[in-house]
């Protein structure tokens, strides 16, 4: 990579970094501390993760669209103001409609999909790769800080503290943007692509059902999870070190898949990695009073997401058609969040009026179904390309 290149592809993924370590670090310890609360329930607590889902799933696209016509960074400039915005409403108070409230104002700062496209426009062809495998790789050590750090920055700072944390990093990802990140270029052509051919795209179509299903699973995951621990035996105080070995463990085990002797199977890694998730799931759902089966279910499950989540960025950006790059990351970022609501809130209902197991059986069927979507996936070389009907 060229140093211009390099330095958009670590300036971006700071800003994913940033942003995603305020979404990530809140999962492990929400549904514990809003648990025995007045005005909170389950239910409430799936609607509150997963609430800002559904505004980053309304606005992906249109700010996608937009950034391909206006420019990337007046884009991410107002969408990192909502999403700090949105962090300090959640932060003044601990009552359900308005931590709901200032997670819906969060998920307006939709700019995953223009941060994608940047990269796209400030890298050549043969380098976007390894561009979106810095910004995957860094989404998934930042998914491995966050579970690790949580604990203690609930016991140093409340979550209200932690809300706050998230706002200033949102203002920090903001002057990333200002004097760190390239100008990009406006792309005029992105006119000349129907918006229908980008969402009938067959590999677009696959890896648009794998980012739904992978961040519902993850969002449901996590309604069950830490009071699973609690109720096989571990206090809350101790979750940390359950996540760091888990998580550590399964980010280690990633690496060959990704940076490895096996990063360039991309489908074998890719179809393994799903199973990965599958296998975990199967095993939560029968040893979810185990301590034992949860750390190995977890091992094994932020092995698979840890790939997938690597992977995933870099697949879409080669499978899109160039011509539109905001509009087919919009799309694929729009549905990334909806899976994020979907699986807080429905994780959440279903939690409490059927059971754990449901939630976790449901996870199951959704990532098996997105493994028989993804056998037939291309090998998504690294080649312009029009959109496919």
């Amino acid at each position: 990579m060229s140093p211009s290149e390099l330095r958009a592809s670590l300036s971006l993924a700071s800003i994913f970094g940033l942003r995603l370590f305020g979404m990530f670090i809140i999962l492990p310890v929400f549904a514990l501390y809003a648990q025995g609360r007045p005005g909170w329930s389950l239910t409430l607590v799936g609607v509150a993760l997963g609430a800002y889902g559904i505004t980053q799933a309304i606005l992906q696209l249109p700010f996608g669209w937009i950034s391909d016509r206006r420019g990337r960074k007046p884009v991410m400039y107002f969408g990192l103001t909502l999403f700090a915005m949105g962090s300090f409403v959640c932060a003044s108070s601990d009552l359900p409609l308005v931590v709901i409230a200032g997670r819906i104002l969060q998920g307006a700062g939709a700019i995953s999909a223009v941060a994608i496209a940047t990269a796209a426009d400030l890298t050549r062809d043969s380098q976007r790769t390894k561009a979106m495998a810095i910004i995957g790789s860094t989404i998934g050590v930042v998914f491995a800080v966050s579970f690790i750090a949580a604990p203690f920055l609930q016991s140093a700072v409340g979550v209200r503290g932690i809300f706050a944390m998230t706002g200033g990093l949102a203002v920090a990802a903001i002057l990333v943007v200002r004097f760190i990140v390239p100008d990009a270029p406006i792309r005029e052509h992105a006119r000349k692509v129907s918006l229908g051919a980008v969402f009938r795209d067959r590999e677009l179509v696959r890896l648009n059902i794998g980012i739904f299903a992978l961040h519902a699973v993850l969002m449901a995951m996590f309604v069950v999870v830490p009071i699973g621990l609690v109720k096989a035996g571990l206090p809350a105080g101790r979750h940390w070190w359950i996540y760091l070995g888990a998580v550590g463990a399964g980010f280690v085990l990633m690496l060959p898949g990704v940076v490895g002797p096996w990063a360039h199977r991309e489908r074998r890694v890719f179809i393994a990695a799903i199973a990965a998730v599958a296998v975990a799931l199967a095993l939560l759902t029968f040893e979810l009073d185990s301590l034992a089966g949860i750390v190995t279910a977890l091992v094994i499950f932020f092995t698979g997401f840890n790939v997938l989540e690597a992977k995933l960025p870099a697949l879409v950006s080669r499978a899109a058609p160039r011509e539109a790059v905001g509009s087919a990351t919009g799309i694929y970022s729009s549905v990334q969040f909806l899976g994020t609501f979907v699986g807080g809130a429905a994780g959440g209902a279903v939690a409490q009026h059927v059971g754990f197991t449901a939630v976790l059986a449901g996870c199951l069927v959704l990532t098996l179904v997105w493994l028989a979507a993804a056998w037939g996936m291309g090998d998504y070389r690294p080649v312009a390309r029009a959109p496919r009907d």
